[in-house]
């Protein structure tokens, strides 16, 4: 089985880079099922319904999403409805959605468990432990084909530390939210491919996909700046995952960029 997951897609010019470059995606690598993180998806932050059909139309089979997963307020209107939309699982209390599902992988019998995890480290939002939803996850999903984890966080540490505490149990635990590819694609020696962070896939001429001069004004004068998508040139950020779907864990991981 092969996995592509596609970083933070960034607003209008994110979704614009991923009509681009899909297509040629999907005939370079011949990958069998895409998962899209989504959560910036919507102009700069969170999705709405039209974004999300958007996004299953141009390919994507399961949409992740992080931290500004309820920004854009309509989501409560049809999150409990679309199951191909993952949330963190590890929001406290009752929640809208899911954090964890089966996806059919097209073209095969196999099934694709994942999973939304947010990290707690340097967040304003008081998860609940990602370790531990994580261990519901996995047993929930033992009887899928491969489990893909998306743990959506500002720390290294902590996603590394998870790829390390799920490496055997799982076929890939990769980071995202950081907007900025790390280098640090492996399979673990139990058999889990990581990488801490997939990167952005939107504004390539900007800082995390945010009009430069915006964020430098911010730093320059520590004063309130209200942020803009930057535009031209973009870039897509991807990861490609081999699975064996026996054993259900990695044989690879290649980093994806293109500008």
């Amino acid at each position: 089985m092969r996995i592509l997951f596609v970083g933070d897609v960034v607003g209008q010019p994110g979704r614009k880079a991923l009509a681009e470059q899909l297509p040629k995606l999907r005939s370079q690598y011949r990958f069998n099922i895409c998962v899209v993180n989504a959560e910036n998806a919507a102009g700069g932050i969170g999705l709405t319904r039209k974004v999300a059909e958007e996004l299953f139309a141009l390919g994507a089979d399961v949409l992740t999403m992080g931290n500004h997963v309820w920004d854009k307020k309509e989501i409560f209107d049809f999150i409990d409805t679309e199951e191909r939309i993952v949330r963190p699982l590890n929001y406290p209390g009752p929640c809208p959605g899911r954090g964890c599902g089966a996806f059919p992988v097209p073209g095969t019998s196999a099934m694709l468990g994942v999973v939304n995890l947010s990290g707690r480290v340097f967040s304003p939002t008081h998860f609940d432990c990602p370790f531990r939803a994580a261990e519901q996850a996995v047993e929930e999903l033992q009887d899928c084909h491969g489990i893909l984890i998306d743990i959506h966080g500002e720390a290294t540490s902590e996603k590394m530390a998870l790829g390390w505490y799920l490496d055997g149990r799982v076929s890939a635990v990769v980071g995202t939210h950081t907007h900025v590819q790390t280098a640090d694609n492996r399979v673990l020696p139990g058999g889990t491919a990581f990488i801490s962070d997939v990167g952005m896939t939107g504004p390539l001429d900007s800082v995390i996909g945010i009009r430069k001069e915006l964020v430098l004004e911010r730093f320059l004068t520590q004063r309130p700046v209200k942020f803009e998508l930057a535009k031209g040139r973009t870039c897509l950020s991807a990861v490609l995952i081999e699975v064996n779907m026996e054993t259900r864990l990695a044989h690879s991981i290649e980093r994806i960029l293109l500008k």
